[in-house]
């Protein structure tokens, strides 16, 4: 399939919320992480969601280049090519942006969108995340409000952050305290400053516990019901019928969090879970483990010649990519996607 017009990508939130389900959206840092995702969601039978982060970006550039709009550029336009010979629906994300880098990452992309619709095509991305967590909330929505406007009109869905996501993620860290838990006031602000859909369609990265990291299950101590607090909150102030979700929701920090946790934030409209630390382990493990295997071949010892089998990286990186794959597909299980592909 090609990657999700704005339409289909619209079309996989309505059906993940009415059906409590999420999606899982995978972070990549390269073409091989990329095929891994690919083959993960296509092995689940599920449509998905494949981001990058600044840093992630900035390394696909190259070490050299440094340049996160050209990394961020080419690993999308790779996916264009490559994600048409999968049986799966992928939108194209971009992770945490914080303010400083709107001017270096976010609006420059949400630019090369609106030129691609204006000839008559689709959006390079399909959404993009405005992560003002740092900064008053006030002004973390006037922003939002101004990316919201350049989103619609680009056919993009913008993702906020209010509230903040504890640990550190791309060399940005939050302390772990109260301000991990958005509050009732937040979810009203929110709306009041970006309406329920009328101005654009948003994804809500409201927090609730959540940490960046890696964490042993139980170590995280979310509170899903906050979610639900938001939801119903909104609910009534828009007049809608009880038990209502009218925000699309989005879950960040999950590694380390139990399995119903996550079912229970699903079922209050998570759409989407962001999956980054536990994809990167699966990707790096086989790789150790050839490097232990194969010492002796990887490194010329003793003045020996090595073995070119084993140091040619398609051999280590093919099981990179097998085993991040079934990692992803896991978390397709997990998330209840895995065999709810629209073509499917």
């Amino acid at each position: 399939m090609p990657i999700a017009t704005p339409e289909v990508y619209a079309e996989m939130l309505d059906r993940a919320k009415a059906g409590e389900f999420a999606y899982p959206a995978i972070n990549v840092t390269s073409s091989e992480t990329l095929n891994a995702a690919l083959r993960g969601f296509a092995e689940a039978e599920s449509d998905g969601i494949i981001q990058i982060s600044t840093g992630g970006a900035e390394f696909a550039s190259g070490t050299k280049v440094k340049d996160m709009v050209t990394g961020a550029t080419a690993m999308a336009e790779f996916a264009h090519v490559v994600a048409a010979k999968y049986p799966v629906n992928i939108a194209l994300h971009t992770d945490h942006c914080p303010k400083d880098k709107l001017d270096g990452f976010v609006r420059p992309l949400i630019q090369i969108s609106q030129e691609r619709v204006d000839r008559g095509e689709n959006p390079l991305f399909q959404s993009h995340m405005w992560d003002g967590s740092a900064i008053d909330l006030d002004e973390n929505l006037q922003i939002a409000q101004e990316l919201l406007a350049a989103s619609a009109k680009a056919k993009i869905i913008l993702e906020l952050e209010v509230g903040v996501v504890g640990g550190e993620e791309d060399g940005v860290a939050n302390d772990i305290n109260e301000k991990l838990y958005t509050a009732p006031g937040d979810y009203e602000k929110t709306v009041d400053a970006l309406g329920s859909g009328e101005k654009g369609r948003y994804l809500l990265a409201a927090t609730f516990g959540n940490v960046h990291g890696v964490y042993k299950p139980g170590n995280v101590k979310l509170r899903p019901e906050i979610l639900k607090q938001g939801q119903d909150v909104v609910s009534q102030k828009l007049g809608l019928p009880a038990g209502s979700k009218p925000f699309d929701l989005v879950f960040h920090g999950g590694s380390g969090s139990l399995l119903e946790e996550i079912h229970e934030a699903v079922s209050y409209g998570v759409v989407k879970m962001n999956i980054d630390t536990d994809t990167q382990y699966a990707f790096t493990r086989p790789i150790a483990d050839h490097m232990f295997k194969n010492y002796d071949g990887v490194l010329k010892i003793d003045g020996e010649v090595g073995n070119k089998k084993t140091y040619d990286p398609r051999s280590y990186l093919k099981v990179a990519e097998q085993a991040m794959a079934a990692r992803v597909a896991h978390a397709c299980e997990n998330l209840k996607s895995a065999g709810r592909m629209l073509a499917g």
